[in-house]
């Protein structure tokens, strides 16, 4: 069970490691590591290259989190048989184990994310890559946590504080559904990892200067 465990956060990391916001917005020649805020996230390509190639970052970001999670969900029905003498591997998955693997291939993705690989090991804070697996593993945790996201960005228009928040509701509710301890533990540490990719941004939200995202007029730059 350990070594499949181990595998599917490999797995995870691999696919979250895909740099697609670096590669969206070099294909338009932009190297997003360079400008805005210098992070390879749909809110920074977004910003920096506009609407269309920020929104395509998101979803991609959240596909490869939800794939990561889901791949493993798919060969961990309850009741499924995994059987691989050559990594001896011989179990029977039940019950509440298939939510604990898509976690788990979550967790890889998010460190993908954030330390990709392909990009020496640069990365952006994996909102959009969690945002895809939890949808996937805990639907009801994961819609709470995106009312969460909204309320408070429509309030502030602060994506960061939105997107803490946000994370910090996730084992709470987790909790309150009585999910299993190594689940509530799993997303406890999801929470915090978010939390300290936005290290940053909460000093500034303390200081007062952290960018609110605005709409632009049409004869304005974008905030």
């Amino acid at each position: 069970m350990l070594a499949f465990l181990l595998l599917v956060v490999a797995i995870g990391y691999l696919l979250g490691a895909l740099p697609f916001g670096y590669l969206v917005a070099r294909a338009k020649g932009v190297n997003i590591f360079e400008v805005g805020s210098k992070n390879p996230g749909a809110t920074n390509v977004r910003r920096v290259l506009g609407k269309g190639p920020g929104n395509l970052v998101f979803a991609l970001d959240m596909l490869k989190g939800a794939v990561a999670s889901s791949w493993a969900l798919l060969a961990s029905t309850p009741g499924f048989h995994c059987d691989i003498p050559e990594m001896g591997l011989d179990f029977v998955i039940v019950g509440q184990t298939w939510v604990q693997l898509g976690v788990a291939g979550l967790i890889g993705a998010m460190l993908g994310h954030s330390f990709s690989c392909f990009t020496k090991f640069k990365g952006g804070k994996g909102v959009a890559t969690v945002a895809g697996g939890i949808l996937l593993i805990i639907p009801v945790s994961a819609l709470i946590a995106a009312v969460v996201w909204l309320a408070v960005f429509l309030v502030g228009r602060y994506v960061s504080l939105a997107s803490i928040l946000a994370a910090a509701s996730l084992p709470l509710t987790v909790w309150l559904r009585d999910h299993p301890p190594l689940v509530i533990v799993l997303t406890a540490l999801i929470a915090v990892f978010v939390i300290v990719r936005h290290r940053e941004n909460i000093t500034r939200l303390l200081n007062g200067t952290e960018n609110r995202f605005v709409k632009s007029k049409p004869d304005e730059p974008k905030a």
